[in-house]
């Protein structure tokens, strides 16, 4: 399989396919052709696609390498499956698939034999990896027969960290679940469809070297691996001592110092002074000139280093030149035929794309900057989070926002608010900035809730939405929020797709007539609280008289809530009412809610509630001036939302206690279980017939007014049932289940994280379990979840039982196991 383009290892493969790219001086797919040939395969049909004359004019027929070749072109692409199957004519037998960009040593011969052991239509040689996310993870019984396969899952999903290699032994019977006409994968239509057929596949645990070589981290691992012999592969050139190969025809000034491991290329030549330090890799005819220095990266054929520069840690392409005194910091990469000044510095992360010129003196750090919390990926829970101003800074507040427009079509319009802050007003104009630039039309709010853009969203032609705000939990820190075209969070497939378009750098970037344009579009706020009274018919009746205090925390939902109430004729004692930045920042939320409830008590309230500054999550105090908990507040409401429609169907995280069951089993209402994730509950929420949605943070959703967190349509809606049940609150929350639930955290390094949840679900395998986020073990009285937290090296877990001394005794047994699989686990 020769088709790959290797998008996330540009620039180094923006001339070049993937399976050209060198490692260790040789074609990456070289490498996978003498593995095939150790192995007894020498016939080899290879799918190519992406610059497939780079591929056959160097390999040719594979004469010279002891092999016959013949290439199966895709003119679209097809999928893994659909490449496979239009290569059909040369596969009349039993056959092997294999990735020509992998670098493996994996026994292919032992793979074949428990294919042909086990009477298999089809075998995945398998293989453990320390980070299972990017992979297909593959589940398979003790015997090897396969269960289930899950594509690319999110830390929630990950229940083993044993992953698909690509590598396939197949009958030929095989093509008859290949779709016939347009693109398929193996993974995603063919096996599954192997699996409903009852038709025998298997897994088979490979021992020995595995690395999928996509990012330029994972490109310069596999060299490291190579020089320190971890992978067995064939490493060209004389061997000057253990862990130093020299080629044939370069030369070592004897004042040169080589400290190896190091893999020196044919016709190399290393000046006086110069230091080939641990871990470097030259490819052909490279000139390392006088006190230059390469540390821990890799040198294309024909580059140059002059006198006095310095490359560490980073990845350069053939045909380089960095004159003296230049610098290529840590995680630099270089494309081919770039030339680096005299004395400029390539700073840390930065990509250098092909033909470039950078001048003399020059300070290259406007490509990818690594971010001061060295986060794994650029979104997490909430959205793009960083501290203003270093993580999150206008320049890539520009890019990332044209990374995302450009996957919407030109011409479009989007949404765009923030809070009150200057921070969030000056990111904010990035942004449009980035959005016009590439085409997109952008209407903005200025300063409004994050309800009242996503309802603005769904009720106008925008395709999505963006928010800016500072976040609630550190006022350094700032976070960017995508919304879909119906105001939802985007999806994880969506931010995925977004990452890659910013770390590629391929962003549109339209003519100056089509140029996108901004406006300011009118009654926003009016028309979202018209929308939301109208939802409500008999608000305005049953609310008529009632008493509430209300905290909006100085925040941007002081520009929504006098509209609101105003139209549910309340009699409304409001507290930290106008909006500004400083006194935002300052709100403590718990401090807030005991003043409210003092204020409940003085003054006879019905109700009162701590309105976060964004307008989305509250805090709820009930008539007798206790301030409810989070969970105390769901179960609330959701015993009267079932009060009031019997048979309702809500939307609740998996985490939630018991108690919630039980209330729904008492009005046959139903609770589908969702993740963890405003996403995840967000996109259920929006599904037909959903009555109500909530989160255990204060977050509650209406989705029949809108499918998201807002605290105003809380407000409303409470006010609502509390006259439809004719009970105060108080009430309804001392006739409540009880709940007792605890909650531990347990340090999990990253590279662990995959092999914890495989041990743990084997380890509760004769256990009842429910796997929709992390896994969620049945016990009597209550129920253990062990999930591992996609932005920290931490794993979660929460604990339900009959008392709250046996919850936390079930989160500390469950602590306990978890710390125990992990001392197992190999450093």
């Amino acid at each position: 399989m020769a088709g790959g383009e290797g998008t996330r290892l540009r620039p180094l493969t923006s001339n070049q396919p993937k399976p050209m790219l060198p490692l260790a001086n040789r074609p990456l797919m070289e490498h996978v052709v003498l593995l095939l040939r150790r192995h007894g395969f020498e016939e080899i049909v290879v799918t190519v696609a992406f610059m497939a004359n780079a591929v056959r004019s160097y390999f040719g027929d594979g004469s010279e390498l002891g092999v016959r070749m013949v290439y199966a072109t895709e003119e679209t692409p097809l999928g893994t499956a659909g490449s496979v199957l239009n290569a059909r004519d040369e596969l009349d037998e039993r056959f092997l698939v294999i990735s020509g960009d992998v670098l493996t040593d994996l026994n292919l011969g032992a793979i074949v034999a428990f294919h042909e052991e086990r009477g298999a239509l089809a075998t995945l040689a398998l293989h453990s990896v320390p980070n299972p996310l990017e992979f297909g993870i593959v589940i398979a019984r003790e015997d090897g027969s396969v269960e289930r396969f899950l594509e690319k899952p999110t830390w929630g999903q990950v229940f083993s960290d044993t992953i698909n290699t690509g590598i396939y032994v197949l009958e030929p019977e095989i093509f008859d679940f290949i779709p016939k006409e347009g693109p398929s994968d193996f993974s995603a239509d063919v096996f599954p469809a192997v699996l409903a057929a009852n038709r025998p596949i298997f897994g088979c645990i490979s021992e020995g070297y595995w690395e999928d070589v996509g990012t330029t981290e994972a490109y310069l691992k596999a060299h490291n691996d190579v020089l320190d012999r971890r992978v067995r592969v064939e490493v060209e050139g004389f061997q000057l001592r253990p862990g130093v190969w020299l080629g044939s025809g370069s030369t070592i000034d004897p004042s040169a110092i080589v400290e190896g491991p190091a893999l020196i290329g044919d016709n190399c030549s290393i000046g006086p002074g110069a230091v080939i330090g641990q871990y470097a890799t030259l490819g052909d005819n490279v000139r390392v000139a006088e006190a230059a220095e390469v540390h821990h990266s890799v040198l294309g054929d024909n580059c140059y280093v002059g006198s006095g520069a310095r490359v560490e840690g980073a990845a350069v392409a053939r045909a380089c030149d960095l004159r003296e005194r230049s610098r290529c910091e840590p995680g630099a990469v270089l494309g081919e035929s770039c030339r680096i000044g005299p004395g400029a510095e390539v700073r840390a992360g930065v990509k250098v794309y092909p033909f470039k010129v950078v001048e003399a003196g020059a300070l290259v750090n406007s490509s990818i900057v690594w971010e001061s919390k060295g986060s794994r990926s650029l979104f997490g829970r909430d959205g793009v989070r960083g501290i203003a101003n270093v993580d999150i800074h206008p320049e890539l507040a520009v890019r990332l926002s044209m990374a995302w427009v450009s996957t919407l079509g030109r011409g479009a319009s989007i949404t765009a608010s923030r809070d009150t802050s200057r921070t969030a007003r000056m990111l904010k104009r990035a942004i449009m900035v980035g959005c016009n630039a590439a085409g997109v039309n952008v209407g903005d709010l200025e300063v409004a809730t994050v309800p009242v853009v996503r309802h603005h969203i769904r009720n106008s032609s925008a395709r999505g939405g963006v928010t800016v705000r500072l976040a609630a939990d550190d006022p350094q820190s700032v976070v960017i929020r995508f919304f879909d075209a119906e105001g939802l969070d985007i999806d994880e497939s969506t931010q995925r797709k977004i990452e890659r378009m910013y770390y590629r750098e391929e962003f549109r970037r339209v003519l100056a007539p089509e140029i996108g344009d901004i406006d300011f579009p009118a009654r926003a706020v009016e028309q979202y609280t018209a929308d939301l009274v109208a939802a409500v018919s008999s608000t305005e009746r049953r609310a008529s008289g009632v008493k509430l205090v209300l905290d909006l925390s100085y925040g941007s939902a002081s520009f929504v809530m006098p509209n609101v109430l105003a139209k549910i004729d309340a009699d409304v004692l409001v507290v930290n009412p106008f909006a500004h930045t400083a006194g935002m920042i300052s709100v403590d939320r718990q401090a807030n809610a005991q003043r409210v409830a003092e204020l409940v008590r003085a003054s006879g309230s019905q109700l009162g509630a701590v309105v976060d500054a964004d307008g989305e999550h509250l805090t709820i105090v009930d008539d007798s001036g206790t301030v409810l908990t989070d969970d105390q507040a769901l179960l609330a409401l959701l015993q009267l939302v079932v009060a009031a429609e019997p048979g309702a169907r809500v939307v609740l995280p998996v985490s939630v206690p018991d108690a919630a069951a039980q209330i729904c089993r008492a009005a046959g209402a139903t609770i589908t279980d969702a993740k963890l994730s405003s996403a995840n509950l967000m996109e259920l929420a929006a599904e037909p017939g959903v009555a109500f949605a909530a989160s255990q943070s204060g977050g509650f959703i209406w989705p029949r007014f809108l499918p998201a967190y807002d605290a105003a349509a809380t407000v409303v809606m409470l006010v609502e049932l509390l006259a439809r049940s004719g009970e105060p609150l108080s009430k309804v929350v001392a006739g409540l289940p009880p709940a007792h639930l605890s909650r531990r955290r347990v340090v999990t390094a990253w590279e662990h994280k995959g092999l914890l949840m495989r041990n743990l679900v084997e380890h509760l395998a004769d256990r009842p379990t429910v796997l929709v986020d992390g896994v969620k073990v049945l016990e009597p009285g209550g129920w253990a979840l062990v999930l591992p937290d996609p932005e920290e090296p931490v794993t979660h877990v929460w604990a339900e039982g009959p008392t709250l001394e046996a919850a936390r005794a079930r989160a500390a047994e469950y602590a306990d196991l978890i710390e125990g699989l992990l001392a197992g686990a190999p450093s």
